[in-house]
């Protein structure tokens, strides 16, 4: 093990488990902005005197990272890492940490081009379903999701995911954030500063956050048929995934196990309700 200390926060010492480098850690995105949200988060406590924190605030003293994965020979892909945050009563928070940085998920709306009037009734999503290993499940349904590469663009990775997942080609124009919407600058502030615009799926232990984008698109009634049992994915890279079209009313229910899905119809019946879609 080695223990290097990071350019921008040069008094927490970072320790290092065999075979991960210095710079591996430093190139890696997700590391440097849980870092720095961290951080703000905590100078927040001395700054605030209404801050619950302030009589005795927490202080990060060391990480210990403790496994890596990598993409390809050099990349990280993820890291585990353990948290060193207390206060000068010795109170300790939980600081074990899975890094993957953020993802993007699409709601995909499919609209028979015979419908004339905004009838939910008639508006169809299309949800994947595929093997999740960590859910211990083989054809785990939820919505069409994908990991935000290096670049950070998330209308982008959005297109992407929706032509690789669903064989739909759209343009970025085509999308709308939902969560931009809901959680944009200037609407909503959270205490801390710096946290994505996105859904936590599960923040009591991992950093990754997910914009919901929405898309509608109208097509030939009898073309929905064709979309029902779908095979589709990057098969290459281990995508085994299939198609299912489900009405909107019924999408709480057979994506009720998946977060992200019942975040973007939270989202969207919220949006409606407030007349901003």
């Amino acid at each position: 093990m080695s223990t290097f200390h990071h350019p921008s926060h040069p008094n927490i010492p970072i320790t290092l488990p065999n075979g991960l480098k210095e710079d591996q850690v430093l190139n890696f995105h997700p590391f440097n902005s849980w870092l720095s949200t961290l951080t703000t988060s905590l100078s927040k406590q001395t700054t605030s005197p209404s801050h619950p924190f302030h009589p005795s605030p927490y202080k990060l003293n060391s990480i210990n990272i403790q496994s890596f994965d990598l993409f390809g020979p050099t990349r990280v892909g993820f890291l585990k890492l353990q948290a060193d945050v207390r206060n000068d009563k010795d109170e300790r928070l939980p600081g074990a940490v899975f890094l993957r940085g953020p993802s993007v998920a699409m709601l995909v709306f499919l609209i028979p081009d015979d419908v004339t009037s905004d009838d939910t009734e008639e508006r169809y999503v299309l949800l994947t379903v595929q093997p999740r290993i960590a859910a211990g499940s083989l054809g785990f349904v939820e919505l069409p999701a994908g990991m935000v590469d290096e670049e950070g663009e998330f209308a982008g990775t959005a297109a992407k995911e929706i032509e690789e997942e669903l064989g739909l080609k759209i343009a970025e124009k085509e999308l709308t954030n939902l969560s931009h919407l809901a959680l944009g600058e200037g609407e909503e502030e959270d205490d801390d500063g710096g946290l994505g615009t996105g859904v936590y799926p599960s923040p009591g232990a991992c950093d990754e956050f997910i914009p919901v984008f929405l898309h509608e698109r109208r097509v030939p009634r009898e073309q929905l048929k064709e979309w029902e049992g779908k095979l589709t994915g990057l098969r290459e890279h281990g995508e085994k995934i299939s198609l299912r079209l489900v009405k909107i009313q019924d999408l709480w229910k057979v994506g009720g196990r998946d977060g992200k899905t019942l975040a973007a119809v939270a989202l969207w019946e919220g949006l409606r309700r407030e007349g901003k879609l």
